[in-house]
């Protein structure tokens, strides 16, 4: 009899058993690449190294949060021969059950209880069992439950979808302000998309209603056009750019300086909303000073207490003056420099050191050179 490969177990046995399970085929996502590729460099040599890869994402609803992983291995090894790559992949993934079979079975790891179970092949979880289970791991109630599954906006034009880190980033300051969290610090790379994923978060707070008006700090004018006309651009019709110290309080989402809208002491042009106008508030590139008891940003961010506040920063600040973890909490979630490197996102970087013939041969003055004042330098 000829030997069953892996694809065949997965064809004959895994994939039948999860279908009649009641899970469907949008929501079984085979051969899921989560990473690009490390980018290595061999002298003038570009390539990439090998990209992650789960044998099934199952998720809750189209392609959206994401509820187990399958590992598959031939009949030959044993159910859970696959459960340590499930495991590793679940935990990077932020997924709270893992499983392996070799079709005869399946081995379970639930992270909510540390618990493993041996199933047999038939009595694989539907999607409604595991999203039960799932609530109840995360403790969330129907009004929460509403806020962490609202849909991503999607463009079919660009195609365009969260990576799996942004997925995490999303899902967790959703989750912490469906319950009841305010102050939410978010450290993600540069490079690595806060601004999309910032965008994501807006407009899924927007669509549930759980906010209504948002505030869009930034320090550059620069960050604030792009962010207008490439992230942010589906919210055009509602998002205005405060400019003049003019504010025009008919908007839904407001684009501004830190600088711009504090002015100063004598005329703080933030002061013509009310406390209470802005249900949101994100801070992009938050280490730069919105920490600081004393700054601009600090003004803003306490004259809008009762706000939502979302710090984005790839380096957090910690100094005795400025501190944005005692402002906006610890992180909720962080994915470094060395992650982005590691998955292909981001291209590896190489210290190059460069010594002037100053500092590495030192000075000294030609015979009978003089200074500024006529004097000979020895």
């Amino acid at each position: 009899m000829k030997k069953l490969t892996e694809e065949d177990i997965k064809y004959r046995f895994i994939t039948p058993a999860i279908e009649q399970a009641g899970w469907k085929k949008e929501q079984i996502l085979l051969e899921y690449f989560f990473t690009d590729g490390q980018v290595l460099v061999r002298g003038n040599t570009v390539k990439r190294g090998k990209r992650k890869k789960a044998d099934y994402l199952l998720t809750h609803k189209d392609g959206q949060i994401p509820l187990a992983i399958v590992e598959a291995k031939e009949a030959e090894h044993s159910v859970g021969a696959g459960m340590q790559q499930a495991i590793e992949y679940a935990r990077i993934l932020n997924i709270p059950f893992a499983y392996s079979s070799n079709g005869s079975g399946f081995i379970e790891h639930d992270f909510f209880t540390g618990a493993e179970t041996e199933l047999e092949l038939a009595k694989f979880p539907s999607v409604d069992e595991l999203w039960q289970r799932f609530l109840k791991g995360k403790d969330l109630n129907a009004a929460q439950e509403k806020i962490v599954t609202e849909p991503d906006y999607f463009d079919a034009f660009s195609n365009k979808k969260p990576r799996y880190y942004q997925r995490i980033a999303i899902d967790k300051t959703l989750e912490a302000v469906a319950k009841g969290q305010d102050r939410v610090l978010l450290v993600m790379a540069t490079g690595t998309g806060k601004t999309y994923t910032a965008f994501q978060i807006i407009w899924k707070l927007l669509k549930t209603e759980t906010v209504k008006r948002v505030l869009y700090l930034a320090d550059r004018n620069i960050l604030i056009d792009q962010t207008m006309q490439q992230d942010f651009k589906p919210f055009e019709k509602i998002m205005t750019k405060i400019q003049d110290k003019t504010l025009d309080s008919s908007y839904e989402i407001f684009m501004s300086l830190y600088h711009q809208l504090a002015g100063d002491h004598d005329h703080e042009p933030f002061r013509q909303f009310q406390p209470e106008f802005f249900d949101l508030i994100v801070v992009d590139e938050c280490h730069r000073g919105s920490a600081k008891e004393e700054s601009q940003w600090r003004r803003i961010l306490e004259y809008f207490d009762s706000a939502i506040q979302i710090g984005m920063t790839a380096t957090p600040k910690e100094t005795k003056e400025v501190s944005n973890i005692t402002y906006f909490g610890e992180p909720v979630y962080t994915y470094s420099l060395k992650q982005g490197i590691d998955d292909g996102f981001l291209a590896p970087y190489k210290v190059i050191r460069i010594g002037l013939d100053r500092d590495l041969e030192g000075w000294r003055p030609y015979k009978g050179q003089v200074d500024i004042y006529g004097n000979e330098i020895e």
